[in-house]
């Protein structure tokens, strides 16, 4: 008689990036524009890019697209005070984008940001980080009741260490606000 073992795949250990130069530097001009929103609007853009880093094994240009993403993806929301966000927020990256020399990623980022809000999934492969970051985007919005795949243990330890810090208050005021006045109509920044 011979026995059979039974092999168990396991995950490698994922990481949380707790800390991304770019990042940094891309966030803390726009510290007094976001204003008392800074540490929540900050604590989201680490937490999405943890999110997306963790549904995609990246080379450094992607996660230099992704982290150039999560930092203006919903910028608009405050220098430019409108919930039509999109379009403002995809300027400030475009122009990002052109002050440090990778214009040539304005199309990507613009559909990255512009279609993070898309309900179903986005379907044209050849810019596979926009269907990553809008999962990334998902994952932190419903505060990780949907995992899109991600271990939850995971999504546990990045929301450990990237508090909230008012973020989804902000989100349910924001979002009643527009609900309020505009109660027949689904808020701008919705994509189907």
């Amino acid at each position: 008689m011979h026995s059979t073992s039974k092999v168990i795949c396991q995950m490698p250990p994922m990481t949380i990036e707790t800390h991304h130069d770019l990042i940094e530097e891309m966030l803390t001009p726009w510290a007094g524009a976001i204003g008392e929103d800074y540490r929540g609007y900050k604590g989201h853009v680490y937490r999405m890019f943890n999110f997306c880093l963790a549904l995609h094994p990246c080379t450094e240009e992607e996660k230099t697209k992704l982290a150039i993403a999560a930092c203006f993806h919903d910028m608009g929301l405050w220098p430019d005070r409108t919930l039509d966000y999109l379009p403002a927020s995809i300027s400030h990256a475009a122009q990002y984008l052109s002050d440090s020399g990778r214009v040539e990623w304005s199309e990507e980022m613009a559909l990255m940001i512009g279609m993070h809000h898309k309900v179903r999934a986005y379907p044209d492969r050849r810019y596979p980080l926009v269907e990553v970051f809008r999962k990334g985007d998902l994952v932190d919005v419903s505060l990780g009741l949907l995992s899109c795949g991600i271990p939850r243990s995971y999504i546990t330890d990045v929301k450990n260490h990237f508090p909230n810090h008012g973020f989804h208050t902000f989100l349910l005021k924001t979002g009643r606000a527009w609900v309020s006045r505009h109660p027949f109509n689904p808020a701008p920044f919705m994509r189907w």
